[in-house]
């Protein structure tokens, strides 16, 4: 059975636009049809359809589950975009289908671009949590300046994963993660951080860690720091 998506359902009883098109045009469900909702902060809704409106189905909410905590723990990748939005899609993408709790785009002196719609990427953060099947959807925040964003409180461990130099000389991020751990991650751009943000971030209690051997792209980084901390925690 599809998973629909209704930020609002337990205040007004109604499909969204889109996903009434989704149920109506695609799906040739009508009055009476049963389906599953979430509204993303980790409810489930089993509900009938009991007015099929072309914008608008009204819906009958029959039962209503909190879904079980998945991880004990929460991931939160930072990331400075990447030039090609295509790429920074994929990995939005990916990492909600295995499992992140919050993605904040970076604003770095190296960034390859400073401005990025939030738009679609949240569009396809709800695509990818109904595929995957998932009630919780991970929280975006838009172009955050590195400055403001590394001295905000986090409960948890943090990281930046940085090429300075050679950055062999930093420890792996799985020798150093204890599982059970909130994790917040930074991934900076093609161009890395600059030394001025690496200090910062230190000053601001991130610990420097490296992915691997082999130099990756900023979105396969990211996503690599995310499935690390998943596979740590079993």
């Amino acid at each position: 059975m599809p998973l629909f998506y209704a930020p609002q359902i337990a205040l007004h009883p109604v499909l969204p636009e889109e996903e009434t098109a989704h149920a109506l045009r695609v799906l040739r469900l009508n009055e009476g049809s049963e389906i599953t909702l979430t509204d993303g902060n980790g409810f489930f809704y089993l509900a009938t359809i009991v007015r099929a409106r072309p914008k608008q189905c009204e819906v009958k909410v029959l039962k209503r589950w909190q879904a079980e905590p998945s991880r004990p723990y929460r991931v939160h990748i930072a990331v400075s975009p990447t030039k090609n939005a295509d790429r920074m899609e994929w990995f939005a993408e990916k990492a909600t289908e295995i499992g992140i709790h919050a993605i904040t785009l970076l604003d770095c002196r190296f960034s390859e671009r400073h401005e990025m719609k939030t738009a679609r990427l949240q569009k396809l953060l709800v695509g990818a949590m109904k595929q995957s099947r998932q009630a919780t959807l991970p929280v975006l925040t838009g172009m955050t300046p590195f400055r403001a964003f590394a001295g905000q409180p986090f409960d948890g461990r943090k990281f930046i994963a940085h090429c300075e130099k050679d950055e062999t000389c930093n420890p792996l991020l799985n020798r150093i993660y204890h599982a059970g751990e909130n994790a917040l991650i930074l991934i900076g751009p093609e161009g890395d951080f600059s030394p001025e943000e690496i200090a910062l971030a230190i000053r601001s209690g991130f610990t420097p860690v490296s992915l691997g051997a082999n130099r990756l792209r900023t979105e396969t980084a990211a996503l690599a720091a995310c499935h690390t901390i998943h596979v740590l925690n079993g």
